[in-house]
């Protein structure tokens, strides 16, 4: 099965692996992981200063908004990102639509649950044609490839099987693999697009996800880039490694 040579999305931290994705009946390569953003709070960080500006203001948080200029909403993100105080960041919203993710991926991502999900169905949607995730550890050996690609293509055929013979979608897709390429739209705040970050940009994280929230920084750093620049592995700020070993960006502690 050919591999198609993709171009990294830059970011802070490029972890240097890549998803794979096929079509069962088709045996063919097909486009990578697709994050869009597609929603968002009109003007996200000034609405966070202003949500911020307005707990010690008389004036109300419209006409904090007209007032507050580039240089003050800045100064301010960056106090209350340093003090601590994050709740602000809660009136932020961000909406994406997400494509070309495992359900692997998406059982882990609707952990954060301080977040909206939809996901598309796999009970009314037929899967008459089965895209699906080949792992890099998977990919990368071809005895290994070969045997993962008839598994999956097997329980594809069952699965028609099932359909053909009357079972309902909703029961027939008990066969279909874990590796089942999915869609779904999910809705989360700043504060918790940073959390979220925190932990699934780190690179001890399964590479899957990681892959995902590398494409979803780089959506929110088209409209708040200040945001974007604290979407990181919490090392960062905690100035060392808090997991059990490390990946040798920062020590554990003693």
């Amino acid at each position: 099965m050919n591999r198609r040579n993709t171009t990294r999305i830059p970011v802070a931290l490029a972890v240097g692996r890549c998803l794979w994705y096929h079509v069962a009946s088709l045996c063919r390569a097909v486009d990578l992981v697709h994050v869009a953003l597609i929603s968002c709070t009109p003007n996200p960080e000034a609405t966070i200063a202003a949500a911020a500006r307005l707990s010690t203001s008389a004036i109300g948080a419209t006409t904090l908004l007209k007032r507050m200029r580039p240089r003050e909403v800045e100064r301010l993100l960056a106090f209350l990102l340093r003090s601590g105080h994050l709740s602000p960041f809660e009136h932020a919203s961000f909406t994406f639509a997400i494509e070309g993710i495992s359900r692997v991926t998406s059982h882990q991502l609707v952990r954060h649950r301080i977040a909206s999900y939809t996901q598309q169905s796999q009970r009314y949607v037929s899967l008459d044609e089965l895209i699906y995730v080949t792992p890099p550890s998977i990919a990368d050996r071809a005895d290994m490839a070969e045997r993962f690609r008839a598994c999956v293509t097997n329980a594809h055929a069952v699965y028609r099987e099932l359909a053909a013979a009357g079972v309902p979608g909703e029961d027939a897709r008990y066969v279909l693999p874990n590796a089942t390429e999915t869609k779904l739209v999910m809705t989360m705040n700043a504060r918790e697009l940073m959390h979220a970050c925190s932990l699934r940009l780190c690179l001890r994280a399964q590479w899957e996800i990681v892959r995902l929230f590398e494409h979803i920084k780089v959506e929110v750093d088209r409209v708040a880039p200040r945001i974007a620049t604290e979407l990181k592995p919490k090392c960062y700020n905690l100035g060392y490694c808090d997991e059990a070993e490390t990946c040798g960006l920062l020590p554990t502690l003693p």
